[in-house]
C-alpha cells in the first residue's frame, strides 16, 4: 500500500498525545538530560494550549495519520526586542533525511515574519549535529552567549537568523 505525501499543519488539540512522546523519544535517543530540557517542560504535554497565544505557533508532520515531528515559535522569554525563538523541532527517525526539517523550518519562520518578528533565536545542544547543520543550512548563525533567558540550562548552542 502507498504511503501518503507527509503534510505540514497547524497542531490541533488530539496532536498532544503524539507531539509529547515524539519529543521525548528523540531526546531519549540522543541521550539528552531530562532536566534542563524540553522532557521535564509542562508545556511538552500542553502543547496545543502553549501555543495558543498571541505571536506564537506551532506545526507538526503528519504521515498516515501519525505524528513524526514538529516545531514552533513563540516570543522569546525575557528580550525586549522583537525576537522569537524557534522551539521544539523534534523528528522521528521516519521524518529524517527527506527535506522535511528546511521545510518546517520554512513554514514556521515565513508565519512568524507575518507575525512580525524581525529575528529567530534558537537553542540547541552541542552533540545534536545533524539539527546543528540543517539550523546553519536554513541561514541561523552561532553566538557566543544566549539571548533572553529561556530556562533551558542544559542547551548551551545557541543561534540566530533574520527574518
Amino acid at each position: 500500500m502507498r504511503t501518503k505525501e507527509p503534510i505540514i499543519r497547524e497542531i490541533q488539540p488530539k496532536d498532544n498525545q503524539q507531539i509529547a512522546t515524539v519529543i521525548r523519544s528523540v531526546l531519549t535517543e540522543f541521550g539528552a538530560p531530562k532536566v534542563g530540557t524540553a522532557y521535564e517542560d509542562k508545556a511538552t504535554d500542553m502543547m496545543f494550549e502553549t501555543y495558543q497565544k498571541e505571536k506564537a505557533n506551532y506545526f507538526v508532520i503528519e504521515l498516515d495519520g501519525k505524528i513524526i515531528g514538529g516545531a514552533g515559535f513563540s516570543q522569546l522569554d525575557n528580550c525586549d526586542e522583537n525576537i522569537c525563538e524557534f522551539q521544539k523541532m523534534y523528528f522521528l527517525p521516519a521524518a529524517r533525511g527527506k527535506g522535511l526539517g528546511s521545510k518546517l523550518i520554512d513554514v514556521c519562520l515565513q508565519k512568524a515574519k507575518e507575525i512580525g518578528f524581525e529575528k529567530c533565536y534558537l537553542e540547541t545542544m552541542p552533540y545534536m549535529d545533524a539539527a546543528r547543520a540543517l539550523y546553519k543550512k536554513n541561514g541561523f548563525i552561532s553566538l557566543d552567549k544566549p539571548v533572553g533567558n529561556t530556562g533551558h540550562y542544559s542547551c548551551n548552542v545557541w543561534m540566530l537568523k533574520d527574518l
